[in-house]
């Protein structure tokens, strides 16, 4: 289980007292500034801090040069990768950040179809193989899209152009390889069906469970000979069925569908044009397997669920393959990311001036949707696990006095605690509602901090 610190001082000093901002200030005002914004995430700065001086000191930490996205968020970055056993998904996606065209911040680029300004930040989120545990940020890359240029541009101008799928290479070789003992499965949507992209991953010495974008390109079977992926597709045998859980989508419930699964092993050849880059490694054939989820009697008007996931996995059964199948359906977790960074701390609404101050915000929040992540995903990974083992004394002792009722029925699991921190934020508990989210979570935080905070004030007073 993945050690997680819960009061938000405590927490804010693991993750920030060992950045180089330029000056030993600048650390401590770090730490300060992260344990406000963990107590009040999606609060606008001048709403986290106590008063017109921290504001102001605040201000000054994300405008200092030494104070950048990188150098705040670096050092959980390298926490994060620092495994020694186990087997983690690195899931990895790119998120647009939309600031608003009409704000007169300086230095952004442009979003969306250019109606936007902002820029756009390619993340990696750790999180064990065997359960939903979230480690935090393996890595991460920002960066801004250019405009269109205005006149039409020469083959020759668009090769010697960066493309922004180089953000997924630049991703992989951030993170680097695992440790002795350790194995990286890099988890990616079809943005990251490239072949540099596989050659990255084999170079850096890690797994990987990719969607099939390009369906019609040639691969190589064990027969030798080049087929299309959709033909090859249709010569492979249904290794196996079983139901997989459909979630709700725009103008679609959430069902409970039925998938054959086929699988079989082939050769991606490397393609015809290729990057400087490429050409220097030497790549000629990849060797991979190929697992086709596709389901079979969809309800009527529902688009049908099919998957094609490229893996390094061995497939030679179904069981195997389910595996790669569910190394995939985690994916879900980097949008849960993604909505933790906009919705949760409120990322697109700050009203900074550059786009330096905003990337240096960006850094320091990044980590706090980490750990709205993390507020959920703990009670998950070991629910019955008595609280008192993991909750600091304070806050077990605080919420029981606060939750009375509830205390009544016993010692608390670390799945009860939550469920009762939760209360604190609005979360009912009926048998319909299910697990509280981070949301409720984190506004169950801020109310217990708070309480907390008031009774040490008032005993320090007499």
């Amino acid at each position: 289980m993945v050690n997680f610190t819960l009061p938000p001082r405590q927490w804010a000093e693991e993750q920030f007292s060992t950045c180089r901002l330029g000056d030993a200030r600048r650390t401590r005002r770090a730490v300060e500034v992260a344990a406000a914004f963990a107590a009040n995430p999606s609060g606008s700065t001048p709403h986290q801090t106590e008063d017109w001086s921290d504001l102001k000191a605040a201000y000054r930490l994300f405008d200092s040069d030494g104070v950048t996205f990188e150098s705040l968020a670096s050092p959980h970055w390298h926490r994060t990768r620092a495994r020694t056993t186990g087997h983690w998904l690195l899931l990895e996606d790119t998120t647009e950040l939309d600031f608003g065209i009409h704000r007169m911040t300086r230095g952004l680029g442009p979003t969306g179809n250019g109606r936007g300004y902002g820029f756009h930040l390619h993340s990696s989120l750790m999180v064990a193989a065997e359960s939903e545990e979230i480690v935090g940020l393996a890595g991460q890359v920002l960066y801004y899209r250019r405009p269109r240029p205005k006149k039409k541009e020469s083959r020759y101008q668009i090769k010697q152009r960066d493309r922004e799928s180089q953000v997924w290479g630049k991703l992989i070789d951030q993170i680097g390889p695992p440790a002795p003992g350790v194995r990286f499965t890099h988890v990616m949507d079809r943005g990251a069906d490239n072949f540099e992209v596989f050659c990255h991953l084999l170079l850096q010495r890690s797994d990987w469970v990719v969607r099939a974008s390009h369906l019609q390109r040639n691969v190589r079977c064990a027969e030798g000979g080049e087929i299309g992926l959709q033909p090859f597709l249709r010569t492979l045998p249904v290794g196996g069925t079983y139901e997989v859980a459909v979630p709700a989508r725009p103008k679609q419930s959430a069902r409970t569908a039925r998938v054959e699964v086929r699988y079989g092993l082939v050769g991606m050849p490397v393609p015809r044009h290729l990057s400087p880059w490429l050409r220097e490694q030497g790549f000629k054939l990849i060797t991979m397997w190929v697992v086709e989820v596709r389901e079979v009697n969809p309800p009527k008007g529902a688009t049908p669920l099919r998957w094609v996931l490229y893996t390094s996995h061995p497939v030679t059964n179904l069981a195997e393959a389910q595996a790669v199948i569910g190394y995939y359906k985690k994916r879900w977790l980097i949008e849960e990311f993604h909505k933790a960074l906009k919705t949760g701390c409120s990322l697109e609404s700050r009203q900074y001036q550059t786009s330096e101050r905003l990337e240096a915000l960006t850094g320091m929040q990044s980590i706090v949707a980490v750990r709205l992540l993390q507020l959920k995903s703990v009670a998950r990974s070991d629910p019955e696990r008595p609280a008192s083992d993991v909750v600091p004394a304070k806050w077990h002792k605080t919420l029981r006095v606060l939750r009375p009722k509830a205390a009544r029925r016993g010692p608390w699991s670390i799945r009860e605690f939550y469920r009762q921190l939760a209360g604190l934020g609005g979360f009912l508990g009926r048998k319909c509602d299910g697990e509280p989210g981070w949301i409720t979570l984190w506004r169950g935080v801020d109310k217990l901090t708070q309480v907390i905070r008031y009774e040490q004030k008032r005993q320090n007073c007499g």
